[in-house]
């Protein structure tokens, strides 16, 4: 008799334990909702990551949300907001469909201009959804939610922003002068407003207080090709760095023209064709000598003394045939997945405050470094991965590997200066 008691004790637990899996494994999956332009490889690659880690983490058992586990589910739009001529409602418009239709947990990389990612605060808001946005750079977010913490909470930014990209770009100036004595720079800049104002900047900021000496200054509208008449005032006048500021497609052909006509300068600066690996190919083998600026380590380039960012680029290369391009938002887009998991695991429940007060108390080391945010919710990025998210600066060497040079937490070797330019120290 007791057998039989026990027996059917036995069979009533595997029951309600078979039960209880099933009935976890059958719970509506937890949304994530990624509105961006998918038309432009950062968002390309950016969704790409978004479903790889999404796979790794759903491969474990997904997310522990109380005493269930869900899995995650992507859905995403196509805002278009990057592309010329879309006016920001239409991107706004795709934003406040994704989140009525999809019914998203949290909103991921978001807008690619300033302006749509300021004008759809309000809608983040007035949904109370998380938002962990990872491209669009503008410091003016951070300030509105300085300004309005309670309304306005629900947005971060987990990638650089245009604040961290000046002093990067200041720190390689700053590195260079050091090294080599270098204080005469030529500034070129595409004509837009995010790049003139960068310039700008370090011009103000560091150029003339720390006695470098500008000598020349030039603008490019959107499109240009052919920048031989600048290169050649650089030589004229001496200029013993050139500092780019560009993001698109045709400025590769600058650092072609610099490498054929010899010019005798350091070409430091950011060109967003040059973050991945495959601009040695496609600018013909002619960028050696280049330093260029990636947004975040991770994203393109990695770093063996941050052995995460070097797993997740083998990852990506292994799951999808090629290696990755973007040196702006994979490597911040991969770790919002992550840094959404375990804010709703602390949180233990999927109520938007509850996340978001998770989110905020992140403190995290992954691909790019160690990841805090600050009281405008921004990702805090510095020179030590150890202690900040970081950025990396690289230099192409001659057989197209991209060495990485700065900052120094990071660096594999010096600066190699090109043919005909030597140290001034």
């Amino acid at each position: 008799m007791k057998r039989c008691l026990w027996a059917a004790g036995l069979l009533s637990f595997l029951f309600l334990f078979h039960f209880s899996v099933m009935n976890g494994l059958a719970a509506d999956p937890i949304i994530i909702g990624v509105p961006t332009s998918t038309g432009f490889v950062e968002g390309k690659e950016g969704l790409a990551v978004v479903e790889m880690a999404v796979e790794e983490i759903n491969a474990k058992g997904g997310v522990k949300v109380g005493a269930e586990k869900r899995l995650f589910k992507v859905e995403s739009i196509d805002i278009r907001d990057a592309a010329p001529g879309v006016p920001v409602p239409e991107a706004l418009l795709g934003i406040e469909k994704i989140i009525l239709e999809k019914k998203p947990a949290a909103l991921l990389i978001g807008p690619f201009r300033s302006e749509a990612l300021l004008a759809a605060m309000d809608i983040i808001a007035k949904y109370k959804v998380p938002m962990i946005g990872a491209i669009a750079m503008t410091p003016a977010s951070e300030e509105k939610v300085k300004k309005e913490p309670d309304k306005y909470k629900y947005i971060f930014r987990n990638c650089l922003n245009a604040k961290y990209l000046v002093q990067y770009l200041i720190g390689a100036m700053s590195y260079v002068n050091k090294e080599f004595g270098f204080n005469k720079v030529y500034i070129m800049h595409q004509d837009v407003a995010w790049a003139r104002a960068t310039a700008d900047i370090i011009a103000k900021n560091y150029f003339q207080k720390a006695g470098w000496t500008v000598v020349g200054q030039e603008s490019y509208p959107t499109g240009a090709s052919d920048f031989s008449s600048a290169l050649m005032k650089v030589r004229s006048g001496g200029a013993q760095v050139i500092l780019p500021i560009f993001d698109m497609p045709q400025s590769g052909i600058l650092v072609k023209q610099w490498n054929s006509m010899k010019v005798p300068a350091l070409l430091a600066g950011f060109i967003s064709p040059l973050a991945g690996p495959g601009a040695w190919n496609t600018f013909e083998k002619k960028i050696g000598g280049a330093v260029n600026c990636n947004f975040e380590l991770g994203s393109a380039v990695a770093s063996k003394k941050v052995p995460a960012s070097v797993a997740f680029l083998e990852a990506y290369k292994k799951k999808y045939g090629k290696p990755m391009e973007a040196g702006h938002g994979p490597a911040p887009i991969y770790e919002s997945v992550y840094i959404l998991k375990e804010a709703i695991e602390r949180a233990g429940s999927l109520d938007p405050d509850a996340i978001t007060a998770e989110v905020k108390k992140t403190d995290r080391k992954g691909v790019m470094g160690r990841i805090k945010f600050d009281e405008g919710n921004q990702a805090i990025f510095g020179m030590d991965f150890n202690e900040t998210a970081v950025a990396c600066i690289f230099q192409f060497n001659e057989k197209g590997e991209q060495v990485n040079v700065f900052p120094e937490s990071l660096a594999d070797s010096k600066i190699v200066l090109p043919a005909g330019l030597k140290s001034a120290k």
